[in-house]
């Protein structure tokens, strides 16, 4: 077994704790990011596998989403309910999730029950029964979910706004799929998608807690050693397919809601720090934003705005939503508008800089807030390939923003001409532009 170490320093509410992160590869070749943390007698695992939901199949999208939420309903010779007792009896948790671009496995288990916890992950992970009763009751849990969605306005301008943009993209649906989709998805569909999704060659590992890097290395080996070595290729890049302009989705009620963007920025550009910065000083949430001020506070036409960066593998977006009055979202569009142009033609002030800067450095250590969540994000680095060190000199990296960078950045990302916004309500003075 072979690792290296750096350390990084997160501050804690308690006086700032010093945490190596150590980079190991098992003698089966698993790559992963290690915190020791021996006070606690109690580990935390977080398993991401590239691809995600953009793995599926035509025809048969939502298998992949339908196949993560069968893999505690019975494994091996356990069915559901056995498999539930099992796990409650190591009190062992396990999470499992299915997004675009990946699909993710987390574990947290007591020391004690180390060995019998893992091996009941591996029987999930390995050797899953999807029996037909689990299938139907799982199956019709995502139906439920998915009928409800056909009835909430910010799913359906969601689901609006993605076909427009991306198409038959896998991006372009739901991952959840349709209700045609997943009625005809069978156990060997879903036996397919998870030997597709669970892959080796896909796979970034975080562990904290009680556990040695040596620990580790013969944990992952007997945990994912008979994992399939490589998956299919994912899905090509797709550009933003969306042009400027407007369109009205109708839907009976008092209000309505917006989702709106444009194209964005690559999470390696050399830039995105300063477009971070920029996009929590236009629409952010942690500090005054341009667009709260002007569109709630100073016009009290919504309760909530935002806007935010969204760097997929496959593609990049800037998005934002806003809600408002069927009477007034016209007059909140229209100022949106008229703020995302200002601030791509006059840019930021150093005060907002400075002030956006403060705030974004002081609330990040916050986030370090217990093993789960640490291994959470270390998976997280490694699948954005940022480094062992992205921790120690992130708030460096922010801080290094200058004025000019921000402002130039602001007048090459932000187009206000380019802004789509799909409106799902009865908006008055809006029509559809294309």
């Amino acid at each position: 077994m072979i690792w290296r170490a750096t350390a990084f320093v997160v501050a804690f509410a308690s006086p700032a704790a010093a945490i190596d992160i150590q980079e190991i590869t098992s003698p089966g070749g698993i790559t992963a990011w290690l915190v020791e943390e021996p006070s606690i007698p109690f580990t935390a695992l977080e398993l991401r596998f590239e691809g995600g939901a953009s793995l599926d199949p035509d025809g048969k999208r939502g298998v992949t989403n339908l196949m993560m939420g069968l893999l505690e309903e019975g494994a091996g010779d356990m069915d559901a309910r056995a498999f539930a007792e099992a796990r409650e009896s190591i009190a062992a948790r396990y999470e499992f999730g299915a997004y675009d671009d990946t699909i993710t496995v987390g574990a947290q288990f007591l020391t004690e029950n180390r060995d019998e916890s893992v091996a009941l992950l591996r029987e999930a992970l390995l050797n899953p029964r999807f029996d037909q009763d689990a299938i139907d009751r799982v199956r019709g849990q995502v139906e439920s979910g998915i009928r409800s969605d056909l009835k909430d306005p910010d799913e359906i301008s969601s689901t609006k706004f993605f076909d427009l943009a991306f198409g038959d993209h896998p991006y372009g649906t739901s991952l959840e799929g349709t209700l045609e989709s997943i009625a005809t998805i069978t156990a060997d569909d879903l036996e397919a998608a998870r030997r597709a999704a669970l892959a080796k060659d896909q796979l970034f590992v975080g562990a904290v807690g009680d556990i040695t890097a040596e620990e580790l290395g013969i944990l992952l080996d007997e945990l994912l050693g008979e994992l399939e070595q490589s998956g299919p290729e994912v899905p090509p890049k797709i550009d933003f397919g969306l042009e400027g302009g407007i369109t009205v989705v109708n839907f009976e009620g008092p209000q309505s809601t917006a989702l709106f963007g444009h194209e964005g920025m690559e999470r390696d550009d050399p830039d995105y720090f300063a477009a971070f910065i920029l996009m929590e000083i236009l629409g952010g949430g942690g500090v005054e934003s341009r667009l709260g001020f002007e569109v709630r506070e100073e016009r009290g036409l919504t309760y909530s705005i935002a806007s935010f960066l969204v760097p997929k593998d496959l593609s990049t977006m800037v998005l934002g939503r806003v809600r408002s009055s069927n009477e007034t979202i016209a007059e909140a569009i229209e100022v949106t508008r008229a703020e995302w142009a200002k601030i791509a033609e006059s840019g930021v002030t150093a005060e907002e800089l400075e002030r956006t800067q403060k705030y974004l450095t002081g609330a990040y250590p916050l986030r370090f807030d217990g093993n789960g969540t640490i291994a959470n994000i270390l998976a997280g680095m490694q699948q954005s390939d940022l480094g062992l060190d992205y921790i120690n000199t992130r708030n460096a990296n922010i801080n290094a923003v200058t004025l000019e960078e921000i402002n130039r950045v602001a007048a090459e990302l932000l187009d206000a001409d380019d802004l789509h916004f799909v409106v799902v309500g009865e908006p008055e003075g809006l029509t559809s532009t294309n």
